[in-house]
């Protein structure tokens, strides 16, 4: 989703769901997700000691999301942070003993922001993509697909990226989204609207100035299941691709990675997904800046 695309599948569990099977994630997560608790993570001593000496003397490390992209990140009715990259930001700083803050920002700032000081950590849905990589370290965790969502009165019948042509499409600002609808577009005569935010890219698609919305599958699946019918999915998920951690290149990698190694070695990865209705994304090998492409 965010950031430019990556296609190297790492599970074709997200690929291979139904828009019945995505609803029912949605709904899992809307249902359970912000009041399921997942237990502390015990601290790692080796691993803590790998954290750069900057960081680990830090009274707390801030970790940039935008938190408009449920069930990934989002504000719950308590103005607090939640979601899969939330509880994951905790769970990581638990093992490397570290104090986590979660700073609520726009997507297309979080990597200008690293690169200025103001970010510790980057943890936002964001695809691994050789090109970031030349700027961050990426330690991939995820695996997630893109799908379209539409009006539920809508006649369209959506199937890939081809199926854009002639239509409008709603799409956040720095996602993988925009980036795969304007190769899209120099192909064939596509309409996009480009948002901040993805609630803004939702209200696009409600007030009709978009036809279609379109994001992470398990994102547009929980967008219509929140939408008390006002949406649906159109087609099946693709172009699956991983989500990454974006670390400065200080040698914040090598820990983060262990982190996700131990979560996953003690059950705690798995529980979080399961909180948020999110197993399909689940992956077992961990690496630093995956990508492909």
């Amino acid at each position: 989703m965010r950031l430019l695309p990556t296609r190297r599948v790492l599970t074709l569990g997200v690929t291979l769901l139904s828009a019945v099977s995505l609803l029912a994630i949605a709904n899992t997560a809307a249902a359970s997700g912000a009041g399921s608790k997942i237990p502390t993570a015990p601290k790692s001593k080796m691993l803590a000691a790998e954290v750069p000496k900057s960081v680990r003397d830090k009274s707390s490390v801030v970790v940039a999301m935008d938190a408009t992209y449920p069930p990934d990140e989002f504000v719950a009715a308590n103005g607090k942070i939640v979601g899969m990259d939330a509880d994951l930001a905790y769970a990581i700083g638990q093992v490397l003993g570290l104090k986590i803050t979660l700073q609520n920002v726009a997507f297309s700032t979080i990597l200008i922001g690293m690169g200025a000081g103001k970010y510790d950590i980057g943890l936002s849905s964001f695809t691994d993509e050789k090109s970031r990589e030349k700027v961050v370290d990426f330690v991939d965790y995820f695996s997630a697909g893109e799908a379209f969502y539409v009006p539920s009165n809508s006649k369209l019948k959506l199937n890939g990226l081809k199926s854009l042509c002639g239509h409008s499409v709603s799409v956040e600002l720095g996602t993988t989204e925009l980036n795969d609808a304007q190769s899209q577009q120099q192909k064939c005569a596509v309409s996009i609207g480009t948002y901040q935010t993805q609630s803004e890219a939702n209200l696009a698609v409600s007030s009709g100035h978009a036809q279609i919305g379109f994001a992470d599958s398990q994102v547009a699946a929980y967008i219509v299941a929140q939408s008390k019918g006002q949406f649906k999915l159109d087609g099946k998920a693709f172009n699956t691709a991983p989500y990454g951690i974006a670390v400065p290149k200080n040698g914040m990698a090598k820990p983060v990675l262990g982190a996700i190694k131990a979560l996953m070695a003690d059950g705690i990865y798995a529980k979080i997904l399961d909180k948020w209705g999110l197993e399909s994304g689940a992956i077992t090998k961990p690496v630093i800046n995956g990508a492909t492409s």
